[in-house]
C-alpha cells in the first residue's frame, strides 16, 4: 500500500464511520482513531510522510470553518466569560501544571521545552468535542461552551506554543516580549479576519452564481489562516474571525440555493477532513512505538502522569469556575448558557478531549536549535503528548456516552420543540403581514387571497404541526393536520413523478444534460420548500 491508497483508505473509513458510530453510539472521530491504530501496526502500511508544518495550515482552516457554521456571533458573545474561563484562562493554568510536572519527572527536560508540551496538551480539541456533544443529545448550553472552547482555546495555546519553542531554540526568554508578540498576535489577527470576510462577502455578492460563492467559501479560510500565519498573526483566531463575519453576512434570506447546496458541501468536507485528521492521529502509534522501544516503563509513567495532570487540572478548574459563572449569572439580564447541575459538569470535564492541534504541535517541534544542536527530549514530548492523545480521546471518547446515560444528562427535548414552534408561528406570521401588505397595494379576489392566507398558515403547520392549534377557525386541529400531511405526500409523488420525467429525458436523444440538470436542480429547490 502506498500513501496515495492510504488516503483513500481513511477516506472511505470516514464516511463509514459516521453511519457505524451512529449504530453502536460511538463517536466517529474515535472510531477513526483506532483505524489509524490498526493501519499503525499492520505491516503493509507505509509510514505517513506528512510535512509537520503543514499539518495545521490543511487540517484546521476547514475544520473550524466548519464548526463555526453552527454557532453566531450573538451566541459567542453571551457565552464570552464562560468561553473565556475555559479557552483561555484554563489554557494558561493547564499549560503551567503540565510544564510543572513534566520538568520535574523528565530528567534534564528544560523549561521552555516542558511549557510548549503544555501548551499542545492544554487545549481539548474543537471537532472531537462537538462531534462527541452533538451525537450524544447533550443539552443545547454544554454543546455551545464547548464549540466555543474548542473553537478559542486553540488560539491561546498556538500563541504560547509558539512563544515556549522560540525560547527553547534561541534559549533565551523575555516575558515582556512574549506578552507583547501575544497582543499583537491577536490584533493582526482580527484586523485579517474582517477584511478577508468583508471583502469575500463583497465578492459573493458580485459574484451571483451558488457554485462560485460555495467554492469561494472553500478557499477563504486558507487565505485568511495562511496570510495571518505570513504576518505573524494567530492563523486559528483568523479563521474564526473571518467565519463568525460570513456566518452573520454572507447570505441573505432569499440565498435559498447557495445555502442549501453550501450546506450539504461543507457537511461533506467536515466529515471527511475530520475523519483523516483523526485517522492521523492513530498512525502516530507507529512512531510512539518506535520512539519507546526499550523505554516502555519509564516514558509510559512519564506520559501517565501528564495525563493525570491534564484530567485532574481540568476538573479542578471546572468546579470552582461553574460555581462563579452560577454567581455572576444571576446578576445578568439575559440567559447565559452555563451548566446547570454538577453532572453537567462532570460531562464537561470528561469531553475534554485531545486531537488534531496537539499532534499538530507536537509533530511541529523543531528538530535543532540555533546552535545546530539537537531540541532537547523531543522524542519524549512526543511520546508523551501521543499518550495524552490517545488517553483522552480513545478512553474519554469510548466511556462519554456510558458516563452520559449513567449520569441521565439529556437535552431538554420540551423547550427545544416549543422554540421550534415559536418559530414556526413567527414565520406563518410574517407570511401573512407580507400578505396584507401586498394586498394593500394590489387587488386580489377572494378566493386567491383566501387560497395564499391559507398557504401562509401552512409554512408554520409545516415547520411545526403543533402550530395548528392555533387555527381552529378554520379546521379542528386533527383534521387539519390530517390534511396537511395528506397534501404533503400527494405534492411529493407529483414533485417526484415530475423529476422522474425530467431525468428520463436526460438520456433522449437530442436532449442537452446541463439543461435537464439546471430544470431537475430547480425541482429539487422546489421539493424542499
Amino acid at each position: 500500500m502506498d500513501q496515495l491508497a492510504l488516503l483513500f483508505v481513511l477516506l472511505l473509513g470516514a464516511v463509514v464511520s459516521v453511519p457505524l458510530g451512529d449504530r453502536f453510539g460511538l463517536p466517529a472521530p474515535v472510531l477513526m482513531t483506532l483505524l489509524g491504530m490498526v493501519l499503525a501496526v499492520a505491516d503493509f502500511v507505509p509510514n505517513v510522510n506528512v510535512p509537520p508544518d503543514l499539518i495545521l495550515p490543511l487540517l484546521l482552516p476547514p475544520l473550524l470553518y466548519a464548526a463555526v457554521r453552527r454557532t453566531s456571533w450573538r451566541q459567542f458573545t453571551a457565552n464570552i466569560r464562560p468561553i473565556f474561563l475555559l479557552a483561555v484562562a484554563l489554557v494558561f493554568v493547564t499549560t503551567l501544571a503540565v510544564a510543572f510536572v513534566a520538568s520535574a519527572i523528565v530528567p534534564g527536560l528544560p523549561i521552555a521545552a516542558a511549557v510548549a508540551l503544555g501548551a499542545l496538551v492544554a487545549p481539548p480539541d474543537p471537532v472531537a468535542a462537538t462531534a462527541v456533544a452533538g451525537q450524544l443529545g447533550l443539552p443545547r448550553r454544554l454543546v455551545s461552551i464547548l464549540e466555543g472552547e474548542g473553537l478559542f482555546n486553540d488560539v491561546t495555546a498556538i500563541v504560547l506554543y509558539h512563544v515556549a519553542i522560540a525560547a527553547a531554540v534561541s534559549g533565551s526568554f523575555n516575558p515582556w516580549r512574549a506578552g507583547l508578540d501575544f497582543v499583537l498576535s491577536a490584533v493582526v489577527a482580527v484586523a485579517i479576519g474582517l477584511a478577508l470576510g468583508w471583502a469575500a462577502n463583497k465578492l459573493m455578492s458580485a459574484l451571483d452564481d451558488a457554485t462560485l460563492q460555495i467554492g469561494l467559501t472553500l478557499l477563504v479560510p486558507y487565505a485568511s489562516y495562511v496570510l495571518a500565519d505570513e504576518l505573524h498573526g494567530s492563523g486559528v483566531l483568523a479563521v474564526l474571525t473571518t467565519a463568525l463575519f460570513l456566518s452573520e453576512y454572507a447570505f441573505g434570506a432569499d440565498d435559498v440555493l447557495t445555502r442549501l447546496a453550501g450546506g450539504t458541501v461543507w457537511d461533506v468536507v467536515d466529515t471527511l477532513v475530520t475523519g483523516v485528521a483523526f485517522g492521523l492521529i492513530g498512525l502516530e502509534l507507529h512512531n510512539a512505538i518506535r520512539t519507546a522501544s526499550g523505554r516502555w516503563g519509564e516514558m509510559l509513567g512519564w506520559a501517565a502522569a501528564i495525563v493525570g495532570v491534564v484530567v485532574v487540572v481540568r476538573l479542578a478548574w471546572l468546579l470552582p469556575a461553574t460555581w462563579l459563572t452560577k454567581r455572576l449569572h444571576a446578576k445578568r439580564d439575559y440567559d447565559e448558557e452555563i451548566p446547570t447541575s454538577w453532572r453537567e459538569t462532570v460531562i464537561m470535564w470528561w469531553a475534554g478531549m485531545r486531537g488534531v492541534a496537539s499532534v499538530a504541535l507536537a509533530l511541529a517541534i523543531p528538530l535543532t536549535m540555533d546552535d545546530g544542536s539537537a531540541f532537547p527530549d523531543r522524542d519524549e514530548i512526543v511520546f508523551i503528548a501521543f499518550g495524552v492523545i490517545m488517553a483522552t480521546l480513545v478512553l474519554q471518547g469510548l466511556t462519554l456516552p456510558w458516563l452520559v446515560k449513567r449520569l441521565g444528562v439529556r437535552a431538554d427535548t420540551d423547550s427545544e420543540q416549543a422554540f421550534e414552534k415559536e418559530l414556526a408561528v413567527r414565520a406563518a406570521k410574517a407570511a401573512k403581514r407580507r400578505l396584507r401588505e401586498i394586498e394593500d397595494v394590489e387587488e386580489l379576489p377572494e378566493e386567491v387571497s383566501e387560497q395564499l392566507l391559507r398557504r401562509a398558515f401552512d409554512i408554520g403547520v409545516r415547520i411545526s404541526p403543533e402550530v395548528g392549534e392555533r387555527r381552529e377557525a378554520y379546521e379542528k386541529r386533527v383534521q387539519r393536520v390530517q390534511r396537511v400531511k395528506r397534501m404533503r405526500r400527494i405534492q411529493s409523488e407529483m414533485m417526484s413523478a415530475a423529476r422522474h420525467e425530467v431525468l428520463a429525458a436526460r438520456s433522449e436523444p437530442g436532449a442537452d444534460p446541463e439543461i435537464v440538470d439546471r430544470v431537475l436542480r430547480h425541482l429539487d429547490v422546489r421539493s424542499l420548500r
